[in-house]
């Protein structure tokens, strides 16, 4: 056992050194690739921090043994953007009350709220859809997997052909770590450093996972708490630790755009996977989280429109998640 928290120790360390490795490059990714600081956060990173989770699910519903295998992908197409409308968005809230100082008191200016707001109404219009059909059987379900794959094609083309806003602030970026004395890498030494730190991203959250599974019989809870509880935020935890980064940099746009970014994909591409190779139909579980994932969208999207949105108000969003925790008691998971 005592290896077990080790290692899990050891991942989450190395998830987060290769995330600072992950951010640096793919902020030079985006620099040499002429797109808007916004899109670098929304389609660059948000689809490489996002991949692992993909990836689970992918595995999960297609090649799953049985259908208690298949419902890990079921129950991944909710818990990730749980986690992101709750926890991550709380981290960002959190890290910025931390470094007020630095950062002053304004989190976003009024285009960045503007347009952050839009990206929510993009993301409520088609998770509503997504639990919707988790609700009812018909025929011809599957075949509405497209819909959310084209849904997302339309939402990256929107984003690539943004221009930056007018009042986004420039950040000198950091070296290349790859390349840590060129001050202009070029866009090959960027890509490179960016997949590496991808794959070891990747590779370590698989590991945190696995030991998080080893370690929750130990501490008495079980697997259906841990998969609905704990699993989610670990596969998460990529886009948690850019935020924790991005924000110590000045850079909460990037940060709360790679978690909007990510959310985009969450609720279409695994969405897409399980509405084709599974039933979808949520259990009351999935329903709850559902519900408090809705809560905490229109209540973030509120607050962006009104231009109210505030590091204290935002980091009080991880609460909902303690309210996800004490509904799953109520409900009867155990």
């Amino acid at each position: 056992m005592m290896l077990a928290f080790a290692l899990l120790l050891g991942s989450a360390i190395v998830i987060y050194l290769s995330c600072e490795y992950f951010v640096n490059s793919i902020e030079w990714v985006g620099r040499r690739l002429g797109i808007a600081q916004s899109a670098v956060g929304t389609v660059l990173a948000a689809f490489g921090t996002a991949l692992p989770e993909s990836v689970v699910t992918f595995v999960a519903v297609v090649f799953g043994r049985d259908a208690a295998h298949r419902e890990i992908g079921v129950g991944a197409a909710l818990g990730g953007p749980l986690v992101l409308a709750t926890i991550a968005y709380a981290v960002v809230g959190l890290m910025f009350i931390l470094n007020s100082k630095k950062l002053g008191n304004i989190l976003l200016s009024a285009s960045a709220a503007a347009r952050l707001s839009r990206d929510q109404a993009w993301f409520i219009g088609i998770f509503v859809v997504k639990v919707g059909l988790g609700l009812v059987a018909f025929a011809i379900k599957p075949w509405l997997g497209v819909f959310f794959l084209l849904a997302y094609g339309v939402y990256i083309w929107g984003e690539m052909h943004k221009e930056e806003d007018a009042d986004a602030e420039i950040h000198d970026l950091e070296p290349l770590k790859f390349r840590p004395h060129d001050p202009q890498p070029g866009l090959g030494w960027a890509l490179l450093q960016t997949l590496v730190a991808l794959v070891v991203i990747f590779l370590s959250s698989q590991l945190f996972v696995h030991q998080l599974g080893e370690i929750s019989p130990w501490l008495g809870i079980s697997p259906q708490l841990t998969a609905l509880l704990l699993s989610p935020i670990a596969t998460e935890l990529p886009e948690i630790l850019n935020a924790v980064i991005w924000v110590r940099q000045g850079k909460q746009i990037l940060a709360l755009s790679n978690i909007s970014g990510a959310m985009m994909i969450q609720a279409t591409i695994p969405t897409a996977l399980v509405l084709i190779f599974t039933p979808w139909m949520l259990s009351p579980a999935l329903i709850w989280a559902a519900a408090v994932t809705m809560f905490s969208m229109f209540g973030l999207y509120a607050l962006l429109r009104k231009g109210m949105l505030s590091g204290r108000i935002l980091a009080l969003f991880g609460l909902l998640y303690v309210v996800f925790a004490a509904g799953l008691g109520w409900i009867g998971v155990h």
